[in-house]
């Protein structure tokens, strides 16, 4: 058996482990570690690890995973939703991002040699224009910024990036100049025209009923294999129609997010995901040649500065052509500012036909890892950049988009008024609930389709990004009573807190807060309340279970008020001992509600309540009594029994038994009619 395989992957994650402990003491992201990891193990570096081909494919099934993932969060219909963002965002992004640095090369601007100008400077196009998918949608996932407007822009964008692989990967012999054949040019297109079918239907019409039958079988194994298998299948499909494995693994996940199992799939995939994702950064660093670093230091530096710049500058202005906010958009510009994994892929195979030439390859390297192991550090500090840039004395109407209404218009005088950031589906109750009780509000979203349609309904929404000052004045931040955050991210919840506390220091501000982990934070910079998620879904468990227990109401709500008051202490301490009233646990464990019928001729049919003496005589609570289509609560004492009323009694099965032949046919006989 050979085991060099085996050393080699115990080696990885040894010196993982040691570099990502140092990582974590000094507050570096852990892909800078994996980064760390691959260059000082790598062929470029020590070359303790021998086995860089196995690596690189276990990589490859890290990134197959991670897609999957992402695609198991969304579903067809929402893709269905961004494909403004897809066509529009996307493909500008692209489009310009090969012209730029077409441009850049073939004005010789760099002073980089080219083999073979024209082909040289448009496949430097083709590998600047892909950004790192891998790379931004695992940090999106950490920070808790996937759902955001940034967010979804962003994934938007990478999708775009990832189909225009394809007709990339077909020009490439033309660049080349070998040529294709136009047959293998449509087989291609055929190819890819059928994938998209075979993935519609299945997750239409397929895939939802088969995952029913396995999971009918209750077998843990056979659904994990079932999605394992399911995952990979849909990737190689893709890749023998000519496109990524990662988008087919994308595809897969869309399958499986129209199916009612998508959330137990994803938590069976999760474990796997963290170790394959690892190889694929790890792999990343391997291709830094330390040596070519050092003797080309300065070029390499200012190239790398001056592609995150360039890209930033050219996604912003995609984004601004969605109609999104200056601050959003330079957000997802500097969040896709780096060179993708796909380009190294193509530019392997650019090399392979003479397309670049080795010392523009080796530059090509040095400079796209440069930018991978930056993007953390620009993620984070991305929304401070966007504030900063946000100010400066720049046009009104690129400050806030063109989606919004002109910055010039007068707002309605109001006061004392509500104003709920985020117009989802928790923006959306808030504002039903102001509606119903007459209370005056303003929404802020930063949707432009959600805006233009309801202001098509009538509803009072603004287009903007609520962690800008103009904004929040625009809605009269200084007259507003209570200010309502719904939005999914944390960082730009804490700036819109801090930024609504000082423009009014009395306003009530409440806050939803998706983990009980950042309640503390919120109120340090100023939320009045902060109902988290998790822990109000345990409210209403509870409240339920004690209601089921018979729980007197005002002893529940009573439970209730002090949860919340005491900032969800009770449940963070495990301890219930200060709820002040006696104790929650029910005495009678054999009594509960149950019924009894009135059979045919039965001795209480025809007789009121008062002569059955139910309650003074057998100690019976008569709580209700159903009769055909309706329900007679607490029957008054004159009430008289027919024939098939149902009773329903407070009582134990025992007590019941006492006068259970009262309400039995005479000797269980069946009397004729008439």
């Amino acid at each position: 058996m050979d085991l060099l395989i085996f050393k080699d992957i115990t080696l990885l994650f040894g010196i993982a482990v040691l570099v990502l402990f140092v990582c974590q003491r000094l507050r570096i992201p852990p892909i800078i570690g994996y980064l760390a990891t691959g260059v000082f193990a790598g062929p470029n570096g020590f070359s303790m690890i021998s086995s860089v081909h196995e690596v690189e494919m276990l990589a490859e099934i890290g990134v197959i995973l991670l897609l999957f993932t992402i695609g198991i969060e969304f579903s067809l219909k929402s893709l269905v939703k961004m494909r403004k963002t897809l066509m529009i965002g996307g493909g500008l992004q692209v489009v310009l991002s090969i012209l730029f640095f077409y441009g850049i090369m073939q004005l010789d601007l760099l002073g980089i040699h080219r083999s073979n100008g024209f082909s040289e400077s448009l496949f430097m196009g083709f590998l600047m224009a892909l950004s790192s998918t891998a790379i931004v949608l695992k940090l999106l996932q950490e920070r808790g910024e996937f759902l955001t407007p940034h967010g979804r822009t962003t994934l938007g964008i990478l999708i775009f990036q990832d189909i225009a692989i394809v007709p990339m990967i077909l020009v490439l012999p033309f660049l080349a100049g070998s040529g294709a054949e136009s047959s293998n040019v449509w087989e291609i297109v055929a190819k890819v025209l059928g994938v998209m079918v075979i993935v519609f239907l299945g997750a239409r019409y397929v895939i939802p009923k088969f995952l029913y039958q396995v999971v009918k079988t209750r077998s843990r194994e056979l659904f994990l294999l079932t999605i394992i298998v399911l995952a990979l299948s849909v990737a190689y499909l893709t890749s023998l129609a000519g496109l990524s494995l990662a988008l087919g693994a994308f595809l897969a996940g869309l399958i499986i997010s129209e199916s009612d199992y998508s959330q137990q799939a994803f938590g069976n995939v999760l474990p796997f995901l963290d170790v394959f994702t690892s190889f694929f950064f790890v792999s990343i660093g391997m291709l830094l040649d330390v040596d070519y670093f050092i003797a080309n230091p300065v070029i390499i530096l200012i190239l790398t500065v001056g592609v995150i710049i360039a890209k930033t500058f050219i996604a912003t202005v995609a984004s601004l052509a969605l109609g999104f906010p200056l601050r959003t958009s330079l957000i997802v510009g500097l969040t896709i500012s780096q060179v993708g994994e796909f380009s190294f892929i193509l530019s392997r195979d650019g090399q392979s036909m003479g397309l670049i030439s080795e010392a523009n390859y080796q530059l090509f390297l040095d400079v796209s890892v440069l930018t991978m192991a930056a993007t953390p550090f620009i993620i984070a500090a991305a929304p401070r950049i966007g504030e900063f840039v946000s100010r400066l004395p720049l046009p009104r109407r690129l400050i806030f988009g063109s989606g919004s209404e002109a910055p010039e218009e007068v707002p309605e005088l109001i006061e004392n008024h509500l104003i709920i950031v985020g117009y989802g589906v928790n923006g959306r109750n808030v504002a039903r609930a102001a509606r119903f009780a007459s209370i005056p509000y303003r929404i802020i979203e930063m949707n432009p389709s959600t805006v233009r349609d309801e202001k098509q309904q009538g509803v009072p929404i603004h287009f903007g990004d609520a962690s800008q000052e103009v904004v929040l004045q625009h809605a009269q931040i200084e007259k507003a009573m209570v200010l309502v955050i719904t939005l999914p991210g944390s960082p730009v919840i804490r700036r819109i807190t801090q930024l609504a506390r000082s423009l009014n220091p009395h306003l009530h501000i409440i806050i939803r807060a998706r983990f009980l982990t950042e309640m503390q934070d919120y109120y340090h910079l100023g939320a009045n309340e902060v109902v988290p998620e998790e822990f109000e879904t345990s409210i209403e468990i509870f409240t339920r279970v004690l209601a089921k227990y018979l729980i007197p109401t005002e002893k529940i709500e009573k439970l209730v008020a002090l949860v919340r008051s005491d900032g969800y202490e009770m449940f963070r301490s495990l301890s219930m001992n200060d709820v002040g009233f006696e104790k929650l646990s029910v005495k009678i464990p054999d009594i509960s509600i149950n019924t009894m019928q009135v059979a045919p001729y039965a001795a209480v049919a025809g007789k009121n309540l008062a002569k059955l003496e139910l309650k003074t005589r057998h100690h019976l609570n008569l709580l209700a009594v159903s009769r055909g289509n309706h329900i007679i609560a607490t029957p008054p004492d004159k009430f008289i029994l027919h024939d098939n009323d149902i009773l329903f009694f407070l009582a134990s099965k025992d007590q019941l038994a006492n006068v259970a032949g009262m309400f039995k046919s005479p000797l269980g006989e069946e009397h004729p009619e008439g």
